[in-house]
């Protein structure tokens, strides 16, 4: 793995036993110790990790918001400075390029975060786009870190580290917005994001940085027994909270109508990238569409794993494992819209030859409490 990209907090990692796995161009810890009780932390405490595999890329200019109505399927216009968007990038045939967050930090200054797999190619697609468009496009995806704050003790952990005059401010900060300040000393992007179901912010950070901001936020959360989180943690996090994953669910195979993105677009008047297709198909309703599936027995149906009902195949499983939350398997699966299925029918997912009874269900399969 000696080609592959190293997190500015890798020897961090290191010292904390973590092991190691690739994602995309990097090398980024998979778990520390255990990765179940790294979920249930964040379930139930506090967790932190480290995301600086994550894109980062400034678009500026007097057109910025215009431009990135054009160039994402969503109306960023509208957006108030200090909110944050997730929105999709679609390829003029309507594949989904890359699902991504984006932060309106100033009237004329947007923050995108694309994911780890898709920055280059998302950053390619945006300079291509800008020709028309008055916007300055930066990558500084190797230029700083993305260290995550998750779970029910997140605010208690982060705030005391936030300077004086903003604790209030990021106290308050509501969910998809996002302000400037200080964080243990260090300038950092705050925002109310995540990726696991439960409260928390995202911190950007300049990798210089990182580290003490890591070393200071572990100190913080020691009262709460903070865990460091690796990307299995976080993977079996947004599986239990039905959130889709790049490669997994979204791949450039479907649109965001498929994705249950419509919504975003369904009053949006300008053109876009893909616009044409992508309203034909919202016309015409999805093929297929991502579905919920559970079942009380305990063979877990893995990515890959076929759907029937009866002897009909209706779909394919993306992702699935046993919920360390539910105590019972969960399951997302592109399925057939053509099958008609509604939550409690039953289906069955092929594991290894074998068929095993699953039931249709509404995501996601966990919800915290407010």
């Amino acid at each position: 793995m000696s080609d592959l990209l190293h997190s500015p907090l890798h020897a961090e990692h290191e010292k904390l036993g973590a092991s190691f796995t690739a994602f995309g161009p990097w090398n980024m810890p998979l778990k520390y110790d255990n990765e179940l009780e790294e979920h249930r932390a964040v379930r139930t405490s506090v967790g932190l990790f480290d995301l600086s595999h994550m894109g980062e890329i400034w678009v500026n200019g007097a057109d910025a918001a215009k431009f990135l109505s054009y160039a994402f399927i969503s109306n960023f216009e509208p957006l108030k400075v200090g909110k944050a968007k997730y929105s999709m990038i679609a390829a003029e045939d309507g594949g989904i390029i890359d699902d991504l967050i984006t932060y309106r930090i100033e009237d004329e200054k947007f923050l995108v975060v694309p994911n780890a797999s898709n920055a280059e190619t998302v950053f390619a697609a945006l300079e291509e786009r800008a020709a028309d468009f008055d916007v300055d496009l930066k990558d500084e995806s190797r230029d700083v870190a993305l260290i995550a704050v998750q779970g029910p003790k997140a605010v208690e952990v982060l705030v005391p580290l936030v300077e004086d005059n903003k604790q209030d401010a990021v106290t308050e900060l509501p969910y998809y917005a996002a302000t400037l300040g200080k964080v243990a000393g260090k300038f950092a992007v705050i925002a109310r994001t995540g990726y696991t179901g439960e409260d928390g912010f995202e911190l950007i950070v300049y990798n210089s940085d990182a580290k003490e901001l890591w070393d200071e936020l572990l100190k913080a959360g020691a009262e709460y027994d903070i865990k460091p989180c690796g990307l299995a943690a976080r993977d079996s996090l947004r599986l239990e909270a039905g959130m889709p994953l790049y490669g997994n669910e979204l791949s450039r195979d479907i649109t965001p109508v498929e994705a249950g993105m419509s919504r975003a677009f369904a009053k949006k008047e300008a053109d876009f990238v893909g616009a044409d297709v992508i309203r034909q198909r919202a016309a015409e309703g999805p093929a297929v569409a991502i579905t919920g599936l559970e079942s009380d027995q305990r063979r877990a149906a893995r990515g890959g794993a076929e759907v029937y009902v009866g002897d009909k195949k209706v779909g394919t499983v993306t992702s699935g494992q046993p919920s360390p939350s539910l105590g019972h398997p969960v399951a997302l699966a592109l399925i057939d819209t053509a099958a008609n299925l509604k939550p409690g029918d039953e289906v069955e997912a092929d594991i290894r030859g074998k068929r095993y009874p699953f039931t249709v269900t509404e995501t996601p399969f966990y919800k915290r409490e407010k």
